[in-house]
């Protein structure tokens, strides 16, 4: 499936006097760990006890294999979610308890959030989430009104490959219009943004909501 909202290559921006149109940029940004706070520590401390495993142990009954699965298309989240209740020894009724608190316990960063809202529309700036996840994401945009967030989504689940493949990053590009250097890419996962730097993109590694909103602000800045 082809990422949604690519917006056509005619931007219609103007350079500072000249008249000319201005090369776009693109913000980049990946979903768990950056716009949506990180949660999964204490759900394996919660869920592992619970269950009589290590954190690590609940962990790895989740998301090991889900690489060359689920995360990109090739298995149905359902059929996951059978997998992981099998390794877990859990019966249906407690994987549908332990979907409904992950769930739960998403929570979206209000000012990264807004940053991308009032990015939307800017003349010369275009957005794109780019996630590793599971098919059930855009569900749970859908419902938290959050699916117009940015100019494209490119979800792995959906495209067929995952960061750090160098592809995801290249649908990105392609589908927002921009060059590799006009685009800045922000994950926290440090292998990720190597990656893109690698591909000629400008990285930033999220450890704060302020230092990421600083180097957006850098970024947007540039000439």
């Amino acid at each position: 499936m082809r990422p949604s909202g690519a917006r056509p290559d005619a931007s219609g921006e103007r350079a500072e006097s000249s008249g000319a149109l201005a090369p776009p940029r693109a913000l980049l940004v990946d979903v768990g760990g950056v716009l949506v706070r990180e949660y999964l520590p204490a759900a394996a401390r919660d869920w592992g006890a619970r269950l009589g495993l290590t954190p690590g142990e609940f962990l790895a009954a989740l998301y090991d294999g889900d690489d060359d699965g689920v995360l990109i298309g090739r298995v149905s989240e359902e059929a996951w979610w059978a997998t992981v209740g099998d390794r877990l020894g859990a019966g249906p009724e407690v994987i549908a308890a332990l979907r409904r608190d992950l769930d739960a316990r998403e929570t979206w960063d209000g000012e990264l959030v807004g940053r991308l809202r009032g990015l939307r529309g800017t003349p010369g700036v275009r957005t794109a989430i780019v996630s590793n996840t599971w098919p059930r994401l855009r569900t749970r945009m859908a419902r938290a009104g959050l699916l117009d967030l940015v100019d494209q989504l490119v979800l792995s689940c959906e495209v067929g490959c995952a960061k750090p493949d160098p592809r995801i990053f290249e649908l990105a590009l392609r589908g927002t219009g921009v060059a590799p250097s006009r685009a800045l890419f922000v994950d926290d996962t440090p292998g990720h943004v190597d990656v893109a730097r690698e591909l000629g993109l400008a990285g930033h590694v999220h450890t704060s909501v302020r230092g990421t909103l600083a180097r957006v602000d850098e970024f947007l800045d540039e000439q």
